[in-house]
């Protein structure tokens, strides 16, 4: 059997974290934050974890 390819779109917007699990950031904060208040575009910059739903998911595109 052949080795698993890895999706090189998804490697650059996941990093696994020690524990194991995906750590990401989250979208809306490249253009058009004048409109956005500082509150949101606060929030808007710390990175998040994806749901346990979608990890395995992620976890075998990335090969991690």
């Amino acid at each position: 059997m052949t080795k698993m390819k890895t999706r090189k779109a998804l490697q650059g917007r996941f990093r696994v974290t020690a524990t194991g699990k995906l750590k990401r950031t989250r979208p809306g904060r490249r253009h058009i934050l004048t409109k956005k208040s500082a509150n949101r575009k606060r929030s808007l910059a710390k990175a998040r974890y994806v749901d346990d739903g979608q990890v395995k998911m992620y976890r075998d595109m990335i090969c991690a």
